[in-house]
């Protein structure tokens, strides 16, 4: 995460010819940032440990023979930083030509997750779609692992490792890991088996995070081949009480798939599986779109809300004169938000007169 200058005592250093000022722990990476410096990166996500691996993030430092990965070297006093000379533009241009050249495709579907057009979206930022590179591609997709929720299409990988990390740093699952090296390289689980034979929780993190799509969202591509805008819609999570921020995709009236929100303050980016993926509840053709009560026929009917909340409060009201207001007894669910489980339990004390209320979350 980017550092906030005021936490401790500054220093400075010297940003293309600016001086600025620093916290000691600082990247110079994250000081670029906050600087508005457009430094491009592929490896990088800043909820991650720095990795240096793409090193398109490498600028000039004053005394440097080389240049520098930005995101894991530490900014010092006195530091003389250039971050887009024409030599360092050329370094990322052709860097982005190589890494492209070993991908059988650049342009994927948005669907397909979060990050997955960073790659392209630096091609087009540094006319870099040469094609002067060619030979052999690395990745080996898996079209054998039928899991429901995530495509692992290889062929589009760069070996940048934010999905094996982010499995690793922020869900602590190491469901995947990294095995050969060069064209070799692979994405892969324990004894290369598949996804649900593994320690994976489908969080869909790895997906999320992954700059070229070569791990995709297999709900939401379902939906690639609908026309129109894709609108993102904010709303909260609506499985368990944590309230994870999410963005919900749709194109015209259809739900097409969950981002999670990277600023969401419960949630940081994070979501589980059911937040990530339990969506298709939303249009299911078996959903219910009103409500039901039993007719003198015994047969459920559609009515309205008022008609169906009268019926329920009849049903309650007529156990308590019949049995008792102990004969009445409510859980209320552990993962409800703090606002339903007040509700319950002011329902049940003052609207039916006992204290018979729990929580499951106690057993």
């Amino acid at each position: 995460m980017i550092a906030n200058p005021t936490d401790a005592k500054s220093e400075s250093l010297t940003l293309d010819g600016k001086e600025v000022s620093f916290t000691p722990g600082e990247t110079i990476y994250e000081v670029a940032t906050r600087h508005r410096k457009r430094i491009p990166t592929l490896c990088y996500d800043e909820r991650l440990e720095p990795f240096g691996g793409c090193r398109l993030c490498a600028v000039e430092v004053e005394g440097s023979r080389l240049p520098v990965a930005s995101c894991t070297t530490k900014a010092t006093p006195g530091m003389q930083i250039r971050t887009s000379t024409a030599s360092v533009e050329k370094h990322r241009r052709t860097l982005l030509e190589m890494v492209a050249s070993e991908n059988r495709e650049i342009d994927v579907d948005p669907l397909r997750g979060y990050a997955s057009q960073e790659l392209s979206t630096l091609l087009d930022r540094y006319d870099a779609r040469t094609g002067r590179f060619a030979g052999a591609q690395s990745g080996s997709s898996r079209p054998d692992d039928d899991n429901p929720f995530i495509l692992r299409d290889y062929d589009l990988c760069i070996s940048c490792y934010r999905c094996v990390r982010v499995c690793a740093e922020q869900e602590g699952d190491h469901a995947i890991s990294v095995m050969s090296r060069g064209f070799h390289t692979q994405i892969t689980t324990e004894f290369e088996g598949l996804l649900k034979h593994s320690a994976c929780t489908f969080c869909g993190q790895c997906v999320q995070t992954c700059p070229t799509g070569a791990l995709a969202d297999r709900k939401a591509m379902r939906f690639a081949h609908l026309s129109g805008e894709t609108k993102q819609t904010r709303t909260i999570c609506p499985y368990c009480g944590v309230g994870c921020s999410v963005d919900i995709l749709t194109k015209d009236s259809t739900m097409v798939g969950v981002l999670p929100a990277m600023d969401g303050p419960a949630n940081l980016g994070a979501l589980c599986v059911k937040g990530q993926f339990a969506w298709d509840f939303v249009q299911h053709p078996d959903r219910l779109a009103t409500p039901l009560v039993r007719g003198a026929d015994g047969e459920l009917q559609p009515t309205d809300w008022d008609t169906a909340l009268d019926r329920a409060a009849e049903g309650f009201r007529k156990v308590v004169d019949e049995h008792g207001r102990h004969s009445v007894y409510a859980v209320a669910s552990g993962r409800a938000p703090n606002e339903a489980g007040y509700l319950m339990q002011k329902f049940v004390r003052a609207g039916l007169g006992t204290n018979n209320v729990d929580n499951c979350s106690r057993a």
